[in-house]
């Protein structure tokens, strides 16, 4: 029988459905620590008089986003006490972060940067480390709403996250600014320890509604976690405490590894991490260094903010959804192709820009053309990673695969400045080489492509 293809009207009805607001809270409670460890905390350092020096190393505690993959098979595994009981395995970690995150706080309310910096980086540390923990449990909750099953409602989901984080982030923001200025004009001395505070209450009010999403009531998680740990003591030849304590450990952080490639088997296991490390390596390239070229070009601050800034949040947004639309209707492979392709072309859009010369005309065209793309690949990538994950290490999984990711982009885009230097400044040349480094990603998906076992094609 021929499945009756969905119409756009049907396609934008998925996400009606009451487990994408659900996902957009989550969404939201994933962006908002980063009001509190990026904008807020830069701007409260500035604002206190310090250098932009000790701006700067103060964001080396990002750097943990990186290796949260690390301890995600502790966030499978381990139940909290008391908590896990009451809110179920995913929902009792993020409450325990969330309080986490609370407390760091209340300890910064009442810090003065100038006299205990040390203190106040290394509160910022432990918030950055609670929210690093609390991405893991929030996107393997956020998968589980969804089926294993239902490809289309998880790229709609996959849409409703990425709209939900740039919200948190966003709107936590503006809630952020506002309320530290308005403590400023009416005499407050310490208004930004007060804003902290505020921001306390936005936190607490994400719990309440964190209550509304719902775990899977049924789950066989636990059930082959203890079969894989049962295989391996088989495989130790004993039943003893150690080897016991062995399987449990191996399992932890082995089963996640084993069930990838058991799953897909070990060539189209490779080809998918290629995949992953290289898709967006060449945006990558190419945003590193993209306010560098602005202003090298002539553009001024407003400018850039106009349209970078301004405008690429309406665009991010908008072709968020609808990428999401398209990931359902073409699916998630074809909808990867089209985005990749897409940066391709974008990037030659700023090639174009650095050969003729400033002109804001094109430089609209390019930084919009440039946030379409980004929208329709991101999520298109976050459905796919999702729709690999094995459901008895959803966290695990889904952690390693999107650090694989990140440690593509940020480790080989770290270099982006000494090519620009090695080409002498020729920004031409430059981005018709982000160009190219789009094309090894594609390579890695054409070999995937009718061999990866997710749940839509």
């Amino acid at each position: 029988m021929i499945e009756k293809k969905q119409s756009w009207l049907e396609s934008l009805l998925v996400y009606k459905d009451i487990r994408m607001l659900r996902i957009l809270l989550l969404g939201a409670i994933s962006g908002f620590p980063w009001v509190l460890i990026a904008s807020s905390l830069s701007l409260w350092l500035k604002e206190e008089g310090l250098s932009r020096s000790t701006i700067g190393w103060a964001g080396l505690i990002f750097g943990v986003y990186a290796f949260n993959y690390l301890w995600a098979p502790i966030i499978d595994r381990i139940q909290i006490p008391f908590l896990t009981k009451k809110l179920g395995h995913r929902r009792g970690w993020i409450v325990l972060m969330q309080v986490a995150i609370l407390l760091s706080l209340v300890v910064w309310s009442s810090i003065n940067p100038t006299q205990n910096l040390a203190l106040l980086i290394t509160v910022g540390l432990i918030i950055a480390i609670a929210s690093a923990t609390q991405d893991i449990t929030v996107d393997a909750l956020r998968i589980e709403q969804i089926n294993a099953n239902e490809g289309k409602s998880m790229a709609a989901g996959a849409a409703m996250a990425v709209v939900g984080w740039w919200t948190g982030y966003k709107l936590g923001g503006v809630i952020a600014l506002f309320t530290a200025e308005y403590f400023e004009k009416i005499g407050i001395a310490d208004y930004w320890q007060a804003t902290f505070l505020v921001l306390g209450v936005v936190i607490i009010l994400m719990n309440i509604g964190l209550m509304f999403v719902h775990e899977p009531i049924k789950t066989d998680r636990q059930k082959k976690q203890k079969e894989t740990d049962k295989l391996i003591q088989g495989k130790l030849g004993s039943n003893n405490i150690v080897t016991s304590f062995i399987a449990y450990i191996t399992g932890t952080i082995g089963g996640p590894i084993i069930s990838f490639f058991r799953k897909n088997g070990f060539a189209i296991a490779v080809g998918i991490l290629g995949f992953v490390f290289l898709f967006k390596i060449g945006e990558a390239f190419l945003g590193r260094m993209s306010i560098v070229f602005y202003k090298e070009i002539g553009f001024s601050k407003g400018q850039i903010a106009i349209y970078s800034k301004g405008l690429g949040w309406i665009t991010t947004v908008v072709f968020t959804l609808l990428g999401g639309i398209m990931a359902m209707r073409a699916g998630t492979i074809k909808t990867m192709f089209f985005a990749g392709g897409l940066m391709a072309l974008t990037n030659l859009l700023f090639a174009l820009l650095a050969w003729t010369g400033k002109s804001e005309l094109l430089f609209a065209i390019a930084v919009i053309a440039d946030d379409i793309t980004a929208a329709f690949a991101t999520v298109a990538f976050v459905a796919f990673i999702s729709l690999l994950v094995d459901r008895t290490y959803t966290a695990t999984q889904y952690a390693l695969l999107a650090s694989i990711g990140t440690a593509g982009r940020t480790t080989l885009a770290s270099s982006s400045g000494a090519l620009v230097d090695w080409l002498n400044g020729d920004w031409g040349t430059f981005f018709v080489l982000t160009t190219i480094m789009v094309i090894p990603s594609l390579i890695c998906l054409w070999f995937i492509r009718n061999k990866v076992k997710i749940g839509a094609k």
